[in-house]
């Protein structure tokens, strides 16, 4: 579903360039469950913008379902993403002003659905999730459980095939963060593509597959009970060690 070719993100960086990605290749299957995981400034935000279509590679190619999206203009670019993404984000992105059912339906709206459609689906991913009591509820009158509950209901209304999940329990405590893995373990488990940023080894360890980046490359990728026994040398190691 999912491969990244030789894929590189360069940036200027005044008289020199930096290779946020270098040369990453990597291929997800329909239905799997990978977390990507990396400390800050590994690359792994890049990764997600790239597979995510909200940036595009400087070079290499990126194919989402055998079409190539690396050359793709921008407004081709969001309708891949309103075809074929769901976002969960770690600051739930909900806007202030609008109730959850709201939320929920805006990105329907923009992805052409009929109002009594969007307004089905909306309600819909929204009890899923029990929230079904809180339809007219802004966020500020929501925890923060909640409020991810919505972001995840939102990402789920359109039926995505794909669900990206950028620190989706960075701003939640211990409880609330375990109930969160275990929706998105759920979602694996329906059939869901499920794609986890993390930088947290142990939520990393809670996916199917891990991929681990650093400086750019791919210095782990398999399965994460493996991944488990190797984390403390991967952090201890730079990427020419966890290499070889």
């Amino acid at each position: 579903m999912i491969e990244l070719r030789n894929v590189y993100k360069i940036y200027p960086m005044g008289d020199t360039e930096v290779h946020a990605l270098d040369g990453v290749s990597l291929r997800v299957a329909a239905g799997e469950f990978v977390a990507i995981v990396g400390r800050s400034g590994s690359g792994k935000s890049t990764c997600m913008n790239i597979i995510g279509c909200l940036d595009v590679p400087t070079a290499g190619q990126y194919f989402l379902q055998g079409v190539d999206v690396s050359r793709m203009e921008e407004n081709e670019l969001a309708l891949v993403r309103n075809r074929m993404l769901g976002f969960v984000f770690q600051q739930y992105n909900l806007i202030p002003n609008l109730n959850i059912l709201e939320n929920v339906e805006l990105p329907l709206l923009y992805a052409g659905y009929g109002s009594a459609e969007r307004h089905k689906a909306a309600r819909t991913a929204l009890k899923r999730l029990g929230l079904g009591d809180k339809l007219r509820h802004r966020p500020a009158q929501l925890s923060g459980g909640q409020q991810q509950r919505a972001a995840i209901a939102r990402a789920l209304a359109g039926n995505p095939p794909i669900i990206l999940a950028d620190e989706p329990t960075g701003a939640l405590d211990s409880r609330t963060g375990r109930e969160m893995l275990r929706y998105l373990q759920s979602l694996y488990q329906e059939g869901h593509t499920v794609i986890l940023i993390t930088h947290d080894n142990t939520i990393a360890a809670m996916a199917q597959r891990v991929v681990r980046l650093e400086d750019g490359k791919i210095v782990y990728d398999g399965p994460a009970d493996r991944y488990s026994a190797l984390a403390v040398f991967l952090e201890d190691s730079g990427p020419e060690e966890a290499q070889q």
